[in-house]
């Protein structure tokens, strides 16, 4: 008799006063259900029949971790970072080629220039908590095909602007829909098995980088010949396929069974057993009771309220000091080390603002070094989430970041400027990755994409002050900015370590419900075991 052997954790388990034992075996599709003997490990046998008596039901959670993963997932992560690179990295990559090309093209002066990028960030936070609430009410799919749409729209609206202002406010409509890109995450982490999860969503990063890199070397073919234009049209066309794949994206299970769908839940998930050549438990699905959707009061339950609070400064923080990093970088690169920078300063007070210079090949080249310096924060982080904990992990990141921070007060020749900077985005963008692993793992269903939502909206609060930091404070000194930086970041560190939930080694939540929540708590140390025997052994 071939069997699955689970060992419930978190939402999974349910209580003992239920009177079921934490382990349990459930059958297998194909399998025979006529009474037979059962094999037990001492090798005494006992009627089926009264052998699991509560094995006719299963959870969601239960049924990805016997699945496992797969060839779904495989094709899942592909489409996810389709979206990843398409619509977040392409788009963003974009505001900083653009910006200095209308600068010189429009005449604009730098006030200008800066609002092109502040808008798009404008956008995507007012929009954060919109795409999460959509996503938690009509489902991650709904939601993640809206905003796919709405940015492809106006993505190629921005290439017909005729003036200023019709750019100013299409970019701004972008970013709105960029605001709704988090969401592929939260449908992506939910058909992952607990063991792939932190991995699979870390390794996101890695499509960022790709879409990067290709909008970069995309300007580097389309600018000198077709212009600004066609850069912007050609860019948003990678979402025209992404939003052909959305087709064959399934709804999310877990989404289903919350929102009392079962019979799609089911359907969904025999169609990933089937796709990945694994078994799929018998029996009845159950969740957890019904409950309201999406509702931002629910992240301010005892429970969740110092999460939620927490959470949204280290997302803040984070946005904060990675853009910032970004800007200083160039500041510094310019002026040669930081002690020139005060110098440099003064020579240039008398330029004219309409001063402009395009972007040439060498810049082209900068900014793929840039992008390449984020590879080894992913790797650094893939290695240590799992062993020693998403906290340690966010806070691990923060702390470098600041260190490396405080570093610059020395005035540094040009290759060790070059390293600290290197270090400090690695693990910054390391630790930006951690707080996407975590956010999602956190919450339950019924609130997951909401959460997801207010953080990434508080992320662009801290994209939209960063500037005046990195440019303005850093004109007047250079010396409180970095400590403004460091302090930040310094503060996030403790924020992580205070954060009440580990979610290292824990299934995703079904329901926010209290007695479900403690036991969570109760249970989070404890990883899962799924493995499959055959006449009672073990493999």
């Amino acid at each position: 008799l071939r069997v699955v052997k689970f060992r419930r954790t978190g939402e999974s388990s349910r209580s003992d006063e239920d009177g079921i034992s934490g382990e349990h075996e459930i059958q297998i599709e194909g399998v025979q259900t006529e009474l037979e003997p059962v094999e037990l490990e001492d090798g005494a046998a006992v009627p089926k029949e009264f052998a699991n008596p509560t094995d006719d039901t299963f959870m969601v959670e239960d049924a990805v971790e016997a699945i496992g993963f797969g060839k779904f997932q495989w094709k899942l992560s592909i489409i996810t970072g389709l979206a990843w690179a398409s619509n977040y990295a392409m788009e963003m990559m974009i505001l900083s080629i653009l910006a200095p090309q209308l600068h010189c093209e429009w005449r604009l002066p730098s006030w200008q220039v800066a609002l092109l990028t502040s808008v798009v960030f404008v956008g995507m936070m007012s929009s954060s908590t919109l795409w999460g609430n959509i996503s938690d009410q009509y489902g991650r799919k709904t939601g993640l095909k809206i905003s796919v749409l709405w940015t492809l729209y106006y993505g190629i609206l921005s290439g017909f602007a005729p003036v200023y202002s019709w750019i100013l406010v299409l970019r701004g409509l972008v970013g709105f829909g960029i605001g709704g890109v988090p969401q592929s995450v939260t449908l992506y982490a939910e058909f992952l098995p607990m063991k792939a999860r932190a991995k699979c969503i870390l390794l996101i990063e890695v499509f960022w980088a790709i879409g990067t890199v290709f909008e970069v070397l995309l300007a580097v073919l389309v600018m000198p010949t077709l212009g600004w234009r066609w850069l912007l049209i050609l860019s948003a066309l990678p979402l025209l396929l992404f939003a052909v794949l959305c087709f064959w994206l399934p709804e999310s299970a877990r989404y289903d069974v919350l929102s009392g769908n079962q019979e799609k839940a089911i359907a969904t998930l025999k169609r990933i057993a089937t796709e990945n050549g694994a078994p799929m438990p018998l029996g009845k699905l159950i969740t957890s009771r019904q409950e309201d959707r999406g509702k931002m009061r629910d992240l301010f339950t005892p429970h969740f309220r110092w999460t939620t609070l927490l959470l949204w400064f280290i997302w803040f923080s984070n946005a904060f000091s990675y853009y910032g990093l970004v800007l200083l970088t160039t500041e510094f690169f310019q002026a040669g080390d930081v002690c020139s920078i005060s110098s440099r300063r003064k020579e240039t007070t008398a330029k004219c603002s309409l001063t402009c210079e395009y972007l040439t090949e060498e810049d082209y080249t900068d900014l793929l070094w840039t992008t390449l310096s984020e590879f080894p924060g992913v790797l650094v982080t893939l290695w240590i989430i799992d062993r020693i904990g998403r906290k340690k992990t966010m806070a691990l990141s923060f702390l470098v970041f600041s260190f490396c921070s405080l570093l610059l007060f020395l005035c540094v020749g040009r290759n060790v400027l070059t390293v600290l900077l290197f270090i400090a985005r690695a693990f910054i963008s390391g630790g930006f990755q951690a707080a996407y692993v975590y956010t999602p793992e956190v919450y339950p269903t019924a609130t997951r994409a909401l959460g997801l939502g207010t953080c990434s909206g508080m992320a662009r609060v801290g994209a939209l002050i960063t500037p005046f930091i990195a440019q303005v404070m850093l004109e007047s000194s250079v010396y409180l900015t970095l400590v403004v930086y460091s302090g930040c970041c310094l503060l996030a560190a403790v924020a992580s370590c205070f954060l009440p939930i580990e979610t290292k080694g824990r299934g995703l939540q079904e329901s926010s419900h209290k007695e479900w929540g403690q036991e969570m708590v109760g249970r989070g140390s404890h990883s899962p075991g799924v493995t499959r025997s055959n006449s009672g052994s073990q493999e």
